[in-house]
């Protein structure tokens, strides 16, 4: 098995002005991610508008950056599905197509009353795809589902022999750090909220999982370093400019925010789909301000 490590970029996923997949960018966004840094893809997530698509056009997209990774890094396919049905034919294809790990956030249309029946869940999606490691999708503000990390982990431990780690996408670091002390350390911690990766760092998580990361993992990656260079005064300067430049983004915008910058920035995504709201021109020209103050655009000099 691959170990994940590093920073793992959340991908988008490109679309046509009319809301159509999209694979030309995928090529020189892969390009460009490994470029920078990036270890690893994770593909068809909350970032790559998973939910939002069918499941014939996650098959081609989880299938186009296997393809554009050719082996050089990692790829995870979120096969995730209100449908467990649909969520075991992702999970299958993603076998097929040599994607390195798949990883799951439960259904969540009806809610799950207890941890035995999410574990079981997850089991049954991540039985479909027997010889790949899957990686458990913890993200409650959108799923809904509020049990204790690691209390999941330690019940689907019991039920599904491929679990590798989770994808922990939650502010609670204890939760992080009970999770990683799961079997003296046999799961993998890949941490989901770019904002405060500096504290998952120097709690023992493994990696990160983000969509920043496709923005700006150089940047993200001078930070990591200097923490474990012991350099903890820039380490958390560089995280509260981080954290700066990525609050200009989410908070007004959000996913859409996200997409339009790496339009911005590098290949062309395009633009999100309904329920996401698209951004407009206006919009647009801000988020390009805002871009060049924090010198992210080429010839552009760093603000504060």
């Amino acid at each position: 098995m691959r170990k994940l490590s590093g920073l793992i970029a959340a991908t988008f996923t490109p679309m046509t002005a009319a809301g159509e997949i999209a694979c030309g960018p995928i090529v020189p966004m892969v390009e460009r991610l490994i470029a920078d840094g990036v270890t690893g893809l994770y593909v068809c997530g909350s970032t790559g508008e998973g939910p939002s698509m069918t499941t014939e056009e996650r098959k081609r997209v989880a299938a186009a950056f296997v393809e554009a990774a050719a082996g050089r890094i990692p790829v995870v396919v979120q096969v995730g599905h209100n449908a467990i049905g649909e969520a075991r034919s992702l999970a299958r294809h993603a076998e097929e197509i040599g994607a390195d790990a798949i990883s799951a956030v439960p259904p969540s249309y009806y809610g799950i009353a207890s941890i035995g029946t999410l574990a079981a869940t997850v089991a049954e999606i991540a039985a479909a795809a027997a010889d790949t490691p899957f990686y458990y999708y913890h993200i409650p503000q959108l799923s809904g589902l509020g049990f204790d990390a690691a209390e999941i982990m330690a019940a689907a431990a019991e039920r599904i022999p491929t679990l590798a780690g989770i994808k922990f996408s939650h502010t609670q670091i204890d939760m992080l750090i009970r999770c990683r002390a799961l079997q003296e350390g046999r799961f993998q911690t890949l941490f989901g909220v770019d904002e405060m990766l500096l504290a998952a760092w120097a709690a023992g998580c493994d990696g990160a999982v983000g969509s920043t990361y496709n923005l700006m993992a150089p940047r993200t990656l001078k930070m990591l370093a200097a923490f474990d260079a012991g350099r903890l005064n820039e380490a958390r300067q560089q995280q509260q400019r981080l954290t700066a430049i990525t609050r200009r983004i989410v908070m007004q915008h959000g996913i859409s925010g996200l997409k339009a910058a790496m339009s911005l920035v590098g290949p062309d995504c395009g633009p999100t789909r309904l329920p996401l709201p698209q951004m407009t021109p206006s919009e647009i020209a801000d988020l390009h301000r805002d871009l060049a103050a924090a010198g992210m655009l080429a010839g552009a000099a760093e603000g504060s």
